[in-house]
């Protein structure tokens, strides 16, 4: 599944070419996507000019003057910009055209979602309740110290809660547990201020270094100019199961936490 670095990189190739532009037509093929494309989406916003593309969490934000388009990518969906007249493929269910250009959305499992949202975008239900953007100032070890006060289930699971921290998904939470040398079945409550502000420290470094190398590449997905991410080049952990440590040598593990496989070296992250 695209996560946080997937999604922030789609959106940083996309905004160039998209803001401020206008959009002269939407192509809906497939409408059948985890919820049905509104059939009204092209009176809402052809012939409106996109003020914004923005992330909030794993959705991306198409801002106009009255409204936002929201987009997730679903499991293996990708956004990407091609030529208005490029033919469109089986997976290829949703174009945004801007004049000789259009913004598609490609989703073979059709997880994903095109929505649109009149006013502020950040009152939709699906954005509403979501919690701290783990790359804003305000994340810090003593935020996190909080949100994990009391907490009995596993750092690694509490991580996922997209109620207390949006985007750390399955792979960057294992990467950025490792980095911070803790066990990912150590309960979220008992990591105290210096290792909530370590983690803290490692989860922004796991992600920018994600972000900078383009995302994972896991099935199809392709950024926002088509490329792939490189990041899972660099991985510690995840997916390593039985390969050594980079760090001390020891073969890597494979458990799984809030049933999702969840990777770690049992000498450098000791429960």
């Amino acid at each position: 599944m695209p996560e946080l670095p997937e999604v922030e990189t789609t959106c940083r190739g996309i905004r160039p070419h998209v803001c401020g532009r206008r959009v002269t037509e939407v192509r809906v093929r497939n409408p059948s996507l985890r919820q049905p494309v509104p059939p009204d989406l092209a009176a809402h916003v052809v012939g409106e000019r996109v003020d914004a593309v923005r992330r909030r969490a794993k959705y991306l934000l198409l801002d106009f003057a009255h409204g936002s388009v929201i987009v997730h990518l679903g499991m293996s969906g990708s956004l990407r910009l091609v030529r208005a007249d490029e033919p469109a493929g089986r997976h290829d269910h949703v174009d945004f055209v801007f004049g000789d250009e259009a913004l598609r959305l490609r989703d073979p499992r059709r997880f994903g979602l095109v929505l649109w949202q009149p006013g502020d975008a950040l009152s939709h239900p699906l954005l509403a309740n979501l919690g701290c953007e783990p790359l804003d100032d305000e994340f810090t070890g003593g935020k996190l110290h909080a949100l994990m006060h009391g907490v009995r289930a596993p750092i690694k699971q509490a991580l996922m809660d997209a109620r207390r921290v949006v985007g750390v998904g399955n792979i960057y939470a294992s990467e950025s547990l490792f980095r911070a040398r803790i066990h990912p079945l150590e309960a979220g409550g008992k990591i105290g201020p210096r290792r909530a502000a370590r983690l803290v420290a490692e989860i922004r470094a796991t992600l920018v270094a994600a972000i900078a190398a383009g995302g994972s590449t896991l099935r199809d997905f392709v950024g926002g100019d088509g490329r792939p991410g490189y990041f899972q080049q660099d991985y510690f952990v995840y997916g390593r199961e039985g390969e050594p440590c980079r760090v001390c040598g020891s073969p890597i593990r494979r458990i799984v936490v809030g049933q999702r496989s969840t990777f770690f070296c049992p000498r450098c992250q000791r429960l």
